[in-house]
C-alpha cells in the first residue's frame, strides 16, 4: 500500500452543522481505487464509527476513536468508562457529561438524531461533558481528576475526559502495522495538530465555525496545507493538491 490517510470526521470528512458527506465520496472511490487506506480518526465512540465505516466503504480499516483513546476493530471494552464515571460519582462536581445527560440531552447539545446520539453515549474510554462551574473551581476539579490519572482535554464543544492517548500515538501504531510509504492527515480542530504534523502530509480543513489551528511545523516547508473550502469539499480540495504534488494516478497502488 501506497498511501494511508488518517481523517477527523466532524468539520473535515463530515459538514459541521448537517454531517453531510456526499461531496467526499467520488475521491472515497478514487482513493479505493488506488488502494489507499482511509483510517477514521475522531472523538466518536466505537459503535458510531461502525455506523459512519459502513456508510462511507469504510470497512476494511481499523479506526481511531475517542480522540485517540484506543483503536477499534470491532471489539468493545468499556472499563476505562466506567473508571471516570466512578470517579465523578465521588467528586460531585459541577460537570455533566454524557452519562449524566441520556440520549435526549445529548442529541439536543450535539445536533445528533435520537439515534446518533444513543451510540454516542455508548462510551468505552472517555466522557465528553459540559463544565458548569468557575474556573477555579475547574482548576480543583482538573487537579483532582489527575491525581486518579485522568486528563481532561477541550474540544469543539465539550471538556472530555480520559486516560490520555492521541490521535498521533493510534497513527504510529497503525503505520508500523501497515508500512505505508506516505502517510497523511486531515483535521480541523487543535486536537488534529499532532496527528497532522506527524504524518508526512498534514491537511488543515477550513472550520469557520471552530477555533481554528494556529501555524504548525512543517507549514512553511509546504508540507502542511490549508484549504479554502470547508468540511467535505475542503477534504476534496486538500487531497486532490497532495495527489498531484505526490503525481498519484487513479489506478497507482
Amino acid at each position: 500500500m501506497r498511501l494511508l490517510i488518517f481523517t477527523d470526521l466532524d468539520g473535515t470528512l463530515l459538514d459541521h452543522e448537517s454531517y453531510d458527506y456526499r461531496p467526499a465520496l467520488p475521491m472515497l472511490a478514487r482513493l479505493k481505487a488506488m488502494g489507499a487506506g482511509v483510517v477514521l480518526a475522531s472523538s466518536k465512540t466505537g459503535p458510531e464509527i461502525a455506523d459512519w465505516q459502513a456508510r462511507l466503504g469504510l470497512t476494511d480499516w481499523p479506526a481511531i476513536v475517542e480522540n485517540g483513546a484506543a483503536l477499534f476493530d470491532g471489539q468493545i471494552d468499556d472499563r476505562d468508562y466506567g473508571r471516570i464515571r466512578a470517579a465523578l460519582a465521588r467528586l460531585q462536581a459541577p460537570y455533566r457529561g454524557f452519562g449524566d445527560m441520556g440520549v435526549d440531552e445529548v442529541a439536543q447539545v450535539t445536533g445528533l438524531s435520537p439515534e446518533a446520539a444513543a451510540l454516542a453515549c455508548q462510551r468505552a474510554h472517555t466522557e465528553p461533558g459540559l463544565w458548569h462551574g468557575t474556573e477555579a473551581e475547574l482548576h480543583h476539579f482538573l487537579t483532582a481528576l489527575e491525581a486518579e490519572g485522568i486528563h481532561a482535554r477541550r474540544g469543539g464543544r465539550f471538556l472530555t475526559l480520559g486516560f490520555g492517548g492521541t490521535k498521533a500515538g493510534q497513527m504510529a501504531l497503525l503505520t508500523t502495522r501497515y508500512h505505508p510509504e506516505v502517510t497523511l492527515a486531515l483535521g480541523d480542530a487543535p486536537n488534529d495538530a499532532e496527528m497532522l504534523t506527524t504524518a508526512d502530509w498534514g491537511i488543515v480543513v477550513r472550520n469557520s465555525h471552530g477555533p481554528g489551528l494556529p501555524p504548525l511545523p512543517g507549514e512553511n516547508e509546504g508540507r502542511i496545507l490549508r484549504t479554502r473550502a470547508e468540511g467535505p469539499e475542503g477534504w476534496v480540495e486538500g487531497l486532490e493538491a497532495v495527489l498531484a504534488k505526490l503525481k498519484i494516478g487513479e489506478t497507482d497502488g
